[in-house]
């Protein structure tokens, strides 16, 4: 068998296809947001790009059974109870309730390839679990989506698709196929940072317009760990996520 894996680093570089498998990757933040949201259990996350879809869809919920996350531009939008921060999704505050969120480049993503048959949301904390369930469902085809910072190439998105194609291609049992060049560069950018993420992130464009805004440091350090949660966010609806 062979795996063939495309990396494409913004949803407007995607053509209009449907593939069987899709990972959405916003190493910072949403991907570890959501991740940590499910890991802390959260019910499910419904993704958004349009804020007033958004507020509509939420209002419908009882107030205790929901969380609004809005963040545009690295901060939290007024009127929300949270941004897009990873260390604020608690067990406390997301146990058992739906998440409404939007933020400024991931939940475009996750909503750009929305009718993939399987649509995974990844960070650099759960590569491996997303990796080992892409093994097991032996599809021929993936395709790996960067958030990118507002349509333009991102650092660490372009990371962390290295590190899921190189743990695919040290891990599978049959052949990996490289399909496109931005996929290769993103293997060897993950050659030269693996040793070094928590510096990568902040060197990134986008790690050093966080920093800009305020004290990151502690999301820079959740952002960076590797392989360190088992959970797998899945679509199990058009624009709503659960762990699988």
């Amino acid at each position: 068998m062979i795996i063939n894996l495309t990396y494409y680093h913004v949803a407007n570089d995607v053509p209009e296809i449907s593939p069987e498998i899709a990972v959405v990757i916003d190493v910072l933040r949403a991907t570890t947001t959501i991740s940590w949201a499910l890991k802390n259990g959260a019910d499910s996350i419904q993704v958004f790009s349009d804020l007033d879809l958004l507020k509509k869809s939420a209002i419908k919920w009882q107030a205790d059974e929901r969380v609004m996350l809005g963040e545009r531009g690295g901060k939290k939008i007024e009127g929300f109870d949270l941004g897009n921060s990873p260390l604020s999704v608690t067990k406390k505050v997301v146990y058992g309730k739906r998440l409404f969120m939007s933020t400024t480049n991931g939940t475009k993503s996750l909503q750009k390839v929305q009718y993939a048959k399987h649509l995974f949301a990844m960070g650099l904390l759960n590569r491996r679990a997303v990796a080992e369930k892409i093994i097991s469902l032996q599809s021929e085809n993936v395709l790996i989506l960067g958030s990118g910072w507002e349509g333009t190439y991102s650092l660490e998105d372009s990371l962390a698709a290295g590190a899921l194609a190189s743990y695919l291609k040290t891990n599978c049992n049959f052949e990996v196929n490289i399909l496109n060049d931005e996929l290769q560069s993103a293997l060897a950018l993950w050659d030269f940072w693996k040793n070094d993420i928590l510096n990568c992130l902040k060197t990134a464009t986008h790690g050093k317009r966080l920093s800009s805004l305020g004290d990151y440091e502690e999301d820079f350090k959740c952002c960076s760990e590797l392989d360190c949660l088992d959970i797998v966010p899945a679509q199990v609806e058009r624009g709503v996520i659960r762990a699988s």
